[in-house]
């Protein structure tokens, strides 16, 4: 059927006619944003949204990467209840924020629980840039930052997919003010002793990219994601200095050590499970410790100092 519904000119290149187009299933195809390369959907989608050409990595709905990631019916959402309010009466903002809600089937721009990985426990948060373009408002700092206390109150690491435009203009200094709040708890998970890996996928900019998305234990990206806060022509403007042109990318980052890995997302799952069994592992090792008292004890030859 698809070679039928292409008609050819002079030139010998493929032009669909009208007719064609509307004999093409809508979603049928998908063309590389990269490469240019045109494949079936399903095609791109069992290859985890990675281009079969170029390699690119497209961004993922959020529950994509959770059913990639995590281990069947092990993932328990929480606090799904959570939605967005217009504290400063922005025009339209309520009314596009259900326009979101719809398109995308999320209630926000996060999405976080616990679950397993290769049956290692730990809290999750996604965020999906299809939904305000990830944008951080209230509502995202706060389940982010919900999910970290309860990672904490549940001595579990906490893993976070980052991916956002930076903070929610339509919510003013509310919105500045969840880079603080989610700062802080992960200071306290911290302190407690609990693991933190952040994972950059494309794009992670902004007031995300300024707090939690850089204050992991583990800082990883994807290839080729877009990580910074400011804006490339801001920075030229203002420098007066021409980048580099993969500047802001995750090579460009990892090779001035400014995140510690870049992993592919067919590794993704084996790389994040592998270093969570490696921290359970130690977990188990000091538990199993001997006492201070014990060990004195060995070394003084039956006498406790």
């Amino acid at each position: 059927m698809l070679k039928k519904i292409f008609s050819r000119n002079q030139n010998n290149t493929t032009i669909p006619d009208k007719k064609a187009k509307k004999d093409v299933p809508e979603g049928l195809m998908t063309k590389c944003s990269s490469c240019q390369h045109i494949y079936y959907r399903k095609e791109v989608e069992k290859n985890l949204f990675v281009c079969p050409n170029c390699d690119f990595h497209h961004q993922m709905h959020a529950w994509t990467r959770i059913w990639s990631l995590f281990d069947e019916d092990t993932f328990i959402e929480w606090d799904k209840q959570l939605l967005s309010s217009n504290p400063l009466q922005f025009p339209e903002y309520l009314e596009k924020i259900e326009k979101d809600q719809k398109r995308t089937g999320l209630n926000e721009a996060v999405v976080t629980g616990k679950g397993r990985m290769n049956g290692q426990a730990t809290a999750f948060a996604v965020m999906d840039a299809g939904f305000r373009m990830g944008s951080m408002g209230s509502v995202v700092g706060e389940k982010i930052a919900r999910a970290i206390e309860n990672a904490r109150k549940e001595a579990i690491p906490f893993i976070i997919f980052t991916a956002s435009g930076g903070a929610r203009m339509q919510e003013g200094v509310l919105s500045l003010m969840q880079m603080s709040k989610t700062s802080i708890a992960i200071e306290r998970f911290s302190t407690a002793g609990g693991l933190m890996i952040s994972v950059m996928t494309h794009p992670t900019t902004g007031g995300v990219t300024a707090s939690f998305a850089s204050l992991g234990d583990y800082n990883f990206a994807e290839p080729q994601a877009l990580i910074g806060f400011a804006g490339r022509r801001i920075i030229e403007q203002t420098t007066r200095e021409k980048l580099p042109d993969d500047f802001q990318t995750a090579e460009f980052l990892y090779k001035h050590g400014q995140i510690d890995q870049i992993i592919h997302r067919h590794e993704m799952k084996k790389v994040l499970s592998t270093i969570l069994t490696i921290h359970d592992q130690k977990q188990v090792a000091s538990d199993n410790a001997p006492s201070s008292e014990t060990a004195f004890v060995s070394i003084e030859g039956g006498k406790s100092l």
